[in-house]
């Protein structure tokens, strides 16, 4: 276990990438780091868990994921290591695993102060606490030696629609990406390929209809239109125009979803 990817909302403009970096390379020198990004929106938890979940299977098995967006740090939410699949995580308890979570998961609180780096600065658990976790994990420790495993993680609302009549369903936009795109919770196994040609979704009072393959694909005059997107998750887009400002949208707005 020696690629460790990391996500932060640190930015790239100070020392605290690096600095967490250098901790990882002196625990474990062969470690291979790379980075998913480090621009989450400060303290955004639900923008980190989403951008996690929507990465995480495109790097090999036994991959350490590093994610520490934490507005709760030097508080008494808990540090913790996560088993899920094939991947580990090291972060914060606070909701930011939350999408990766599975029947078949293992959750570790750490409480092993030995593997800290010391002393330990209140305001960069980055650093001082996950870094070297993600250090010494990377060097074949079970992640039962950082303390004791626990089953009350914190949580996230669950991705899942709320059925509202038979035929409709209430969804939400969980993200909304550098291109405007508004990222719904409607997954496929929601609206498959037979459904999708009598549905329809009202968001902000406009109602979309159109559904293409791609975002060039000419499906008449519509502005806004929707598009299964890279992540699983149908997205609200408008061609070479922000959707999200068409919409005046934000992150947990309600999607409507029909069907006939």
């Amino acid at each position: 276990m020696e690629v460790i990817a990391l996500l932060t909302d640190f930015g790239t403009e100070d020392y605290y990438v690096g600095s967490v970096k250098g901790v990882i390379l002196s625990i474990n020198p062969n470690a291979r780091l790379t980075d998913i990004t480090h621009d989450i929106p400060p303290q955004d938890i639900e923008a980190g868990a989403f951008t996690l979940f929507a990465s995480h299977s495109t790097f090999p098995a036994q991959t350490i994921f590093l994610a520490v967006v934490d507005p709760g740090v030097g508080s008494a939410r808990r540090p913790i290591v996560v088993q899920a699949e094939d991947y580990f995580f090291v972060g914060p308890d606070n909701g930011l695993f939350s999408y990766l979570y599975g029947t078949t998961h293992q959750s570790f609180h750490v409480t092993n102060e030995k593997y800290f780096r010391h002393p330990v600065a209140p305001t960069f658990h980055g650093r001082d606490v996950f870094g070297p976790i993600a250090g010494y994990l990377s060097k074949e420790r079970k992640p039962s030696v950082f303390g004791p495993a626990i089953e009350d993680e914190v949580r996230l609302p669950p991705l899942s629609l709320t059925r509202m009549a038979d035929h409709v369903w209430h969804g939400r936009i969980i993200h909304i990406d550098h291109f405007g795109n508004c990222i719904t919770n409607i997954s496929r196994e929601a609206l498959n390929e037979r459904r999708e040609a009598g549905a329809r979704l009202t968001v902000k009072q406009k109602t979309i209809t159109s559904f293409k393959n791609f975002f060039t694909e000419d499906d008449g005059d519509q502005e806004l239109f929707a598009v299964w997107g890279s992540a699983g998750f149908l997205e609200i887009a408008a061609l070479k125009r922000s959707a999200a400002e068409i919409l005046k949208a934000k992150r947990g707005d309600l999607v409507t979803l029909e069907v006939e």
